[in-house]
């Protein structure tokens, strides 16, 4: 019997959708289809966030609260405004600090303003200049933190074994950085990357120092579950269209890390074409 390609072409498109359609990434005990994750700061105008949020396909959004007011400020204008709570999960994040009693303290405010959100985004910068994490301090407030119920994703550098730590202390999700925050540099020690993936159970999702699509998608095909972005999209020369290519690169890269990649081979090549039968 004849095989229909065009019937069974369609079975495979049909069978691909449904598969990328169940891998769902689970934080914290909820699912999520985008492993695409934002940041609101840096961009021209609310207007240019919104569209770029939007055009990203994200559903955590992050939000530093020592930058923006989410009710803190009476009468000013809230970021909430444009971020609905009700269309996003929000991410309260604790950029700016700098010691675990600052971050403790932020993330007990957003706590507050949030009518008791407990999802949050843990950051202890080590310095001004680089904005390298303080992993000490990390580890500090992510004790308190989890002991005061919250549900910690944590910011920390590429060691594996501080990454194992966080975990142990009950972190929902580690994020190493791939290289500086604001840096675009990309993933700087992918063979750092890789470790976490292998040793930790929670996500893992890349953040800091994503440049362009590519380093989102490099990111995704070496395992991480997703990747949190903010400078690559604000900073672009159009960020909704810059939006849009990460989205389809975080996409693009968890496929082919589902598919497995051909093995590489040093000095050794194979032709793409059936050798045998070759007209002579």
């Amino acid at each position: 019997m004849a095989i229909n390609w065009k019937l069974w072409l369609q079975s495979v498109v049909v069978n691909m959708e449904h598969t990328m359609s169940k891998d769902a990434i689970l934080i914290a005990g909820k699912s999520y289809s985008s492993r695409l994750l934002v940041g609101t700061g840096k961009y021209k105008s609310p207007g240019e966030m919104q569209a770029a949020i939007e055009a990203s396909g994200a559903e955590i959004v992050t939000i530093a609260i020592r930058r923006n007011n989410i009710g803190q400020s009476t009468g000013e204008p809230s970021l909430l405004d444009i971020i609905s709570p009700s269309k996003y999960t929000l991410l309260p994040n604790t950029a700016g600090c700098y010691t675990a009693e600052e971050a403790v303290r932020t993330l007990h405010l957003a706590r507050e303003l949030l009518d008791g959100h407990s999802l949050v985004k843990l950051e202890v910068l080590g310095d001004p200049q680089s904005l390298y994490p303080n992993v000490v301090e990390t580890l500090a407030a992510a004790k308190t933190l989890v002991a005061d119920g919250f549900k910690v994703m944590a910011y920390t550098s590429d060691d594996p074994i501080v990454a194992q730590t966080l975990e142990d202390i009950g972190c929902v999700a580690i994020m190493p950085l791939a290289s500086l925050i604001g840096s675009g540099m990309g993933i700087l020690n992918p063979l750092n990357l890789q470790l976490i993936v292998d040793r930790v159970r929670v996500p893992v999702i890349v953040d800091a120092g994503v440049g362009t699509a590519s380093d989102a998608a490099i990111a995704m095909e070496l395992g991480c579950h997703g990747v949190l972005m903010n400078t690559a999209i604000a900073a672009a020369q159009n960020p909704v269209l810059m939006a849009s290519a990460m989205e389809q690169a975080v996409k693009a890269g968890r496929m082919a890390f589902l598919a497995g990649r051909m093995p590489r081979r040093l000095y050794s090549a194979s032709p793409s074409s059936p050798s045998d039968g070759l007209i002579s």
